[in-house]
């Protein structure tokens, strides 16, 4: 379990504390908010707007104050709802598609040291050459290859996302629909998956040596650990 959480530390200096630019921590901060609005308006979809149970719901709260109405007439109004949510979901898709954009470009911006690729590379160098007291080197690696694979499931979740959105201007395509529609849904639980991966890893580093890490993310990393 230890191995997920993240350090506050740079490796090779100990007593100094990872910095973060304000770039970073608006990304970071942004991506929360729509990755957890976007899992909500799923959340609303699939249990609150449920079609079934919806229209059900419908029927027999319009029965007190419009009489009775048909089978299609609640239909279409959970259908009707569900849209609306569906169409807040896509907002946040565009959203996330943007965000995910500045990630990339930001990666080409930020200085040498806190460019992630850069430090990828040196988590591999620095356990691959250290032949004692791997298991720091080993921590390091394990906590950037599972960022590295967010960073891949938000760019399949942004592609899978953006076919579905114009999936019209994609009509060759259709017959892929329904493959593309079932990876958006899978990576969904991914992106859930790393969420409670994080959330933990950030619980235990901060009752550890890497208290502060939190605090590090809102003002940058300022100090000695």
């Amino acid at each position: 379990m230890s191995m997920i959480e993240p350090l506050r530390a740079e490796r090779n200096h100990p007593g100094k504390i990872k910095k973060h630019s304000a770039a970073i921590r608006l990304w970071h901060w942004a991506n929360t908010l729509i990755i957890s609005g976007s899992l909500i308006t799923v959340l609303l979809n699939s249990t609150l707007t449920d079609r079934v149970g919806f229209t059900t719901l419908v029927k027999e709260s319009m029965q007190d104050t419009a009489g009775e109405i048909t089978e299609e007439q609640a239909g279409a109004i959970s259908h009707g709802l569900e849209d609306k949510v569906w169409g807040i979901h896509i907002w946040f898709g565009y959203a996330l598609a943007a965000l995910f954009l500045f990630r990339i470009v930001l990666e080409y911006f930020q200085l040498a040291d806190q460019k992630f690729i850069q430090k990828l590379r040196e988590a591999y160098k620095a356990y691959a050459n250290t032949k004692f007291k791997r298991e720091r080197t080993f921590h390091e690696l394990t906590v950037k290859i599972i960022y590295a694979g967010f960073y891949f499931i938000l760019f399949i979740m942004v592609v899978t996302g953006l076919f579905l959105a114009f999936e019209d201007l994609l009509a060759p395509f259709k017959a892929i629909r329904h493959s593309v529609k079932e990876l958006h849904g899978f990576c969904m639980y991914l992106v859930l998956a790393f969420i409670v991966v994080h959330l933990t890893g950030v619980y235990l580093a901060e009752r550890k040596e890497s208290s502060g890490i939190v605090s590090d993310m809102i003002n940058g990393g300022k100090g000695m650990a």
